[in-house]
This record gives C-alpha cells, sequence and structure tokens, in this order.
C-alpha cells in the first residue's frame, strides 16, 4: 500500500471542490434560487448573501480536500478510478448532504420536500463530478 500524498490531496480536492462549487451554484444559486429565496422568507430571513456564497463556496473547497483524502485512502483497495471516486463520492454525499438534509431540512419541516429533493438531488451531482475530477489527476 502506498503512502497518501498530501500535497496532492489538497490540489485535486481543491479541483473536487471548484467543480462542485460550480455546479453547486448553478443549481441552488441560479436554478433553485426563487425557491431558496421564498423558503427564507417563509423563515423570516432575507435571501442568501454574498458572504454566504462565499462561505459555502470555502466549505466546498474543504469538502473536496475530504473527498479526494477519502479517496486516497480507499484506492488501495478498490483501485484508481472512477469506480473508487463513485464510492468516495457517495460517502461524502450520504454524510455530509443526505443525512443533514433529510434531518434538517426535511423531517424538521424547515424546508418544502421539493427544495429538499431538487438540492439533495443536485448535490449528488456535484460532488460525483468533483469526485471524479479530483480523482482523474490525483496521483501517489
Amino acid at each position: 500500500m502506498g503512502k497518501i500524498n498530501l500535497g496532492r490531496v489538497i490540489l485535486c480536492g481543491i479541483v473536487a471542490g471548484i467543480v462542485a462549487d460550480i455546479l453547486g451554484y448553478l443549481v441552488d444559486g441560479v436554478w433553485l434560487a426563487p425557491a431558496w429565496a421564498n423558503q427564507m422568507k417563509k423563515l423570516g430571513h432575507p435571501a442568501l448573501s454574498s458572504t454566504q456564497w462565499i462561505w459555502f463556496s470555502l466549505l466546498g473547497l474543504i469538502g473536496g480536500i475530504v473527498l479526494i483524502w477519502i479517496y486516497a485512502a480507499i484506492r488501495p483497495r478498490f483501485g484508481p478510478g472512477v469506480k473508487t471516486a463513485i464510492c468516495a463520492g457517495l460517502a461524502v454525499w450520504v454524510v455530509g448532504v443526505l443525512i443533514p438534509n433529510l434531518s434538517f431540512m426535511w423531517v424538521s419541516g424547515l424546508f418544502g420536500r421539493r427544495l429538499t429533493l431538487h438540492t439533495t438531488a443536485g448535490a449528488l451531482v456535484e460532488i460525483l463530478a468533483g469526485a471524479i475530477a479530483g480523482a482523474a489527476i490525483y496521483k501517489e
């Protein structure tokens, strides 16, 4: 088993995070923006600000680094490639998006089911695309 190349994890994780952030902006910042604004208004909050979008992007970069770290960790067992990237992406999505969205958005009733479904499904595409992009350039 090879050692994890932490420099490459950070570099490839930033790539994964950028890909996921761009897609995330298209999904949540463009396509679902009216639904988010409506739901935030119902909660008595203003629409998401530029500062909040910056924070989401920074958190996306951190998520990308964690994603590629998981990819690098499971790579010796599963082998390099898209299948392993998808496994790592699914793990990050389940823990980082599916469970939180179901609990905080749907079960709590804070946000509508349609918005919850769309943002959660969008995040799956975002994270898997980021995982594939970051894994494609990761080398030990």
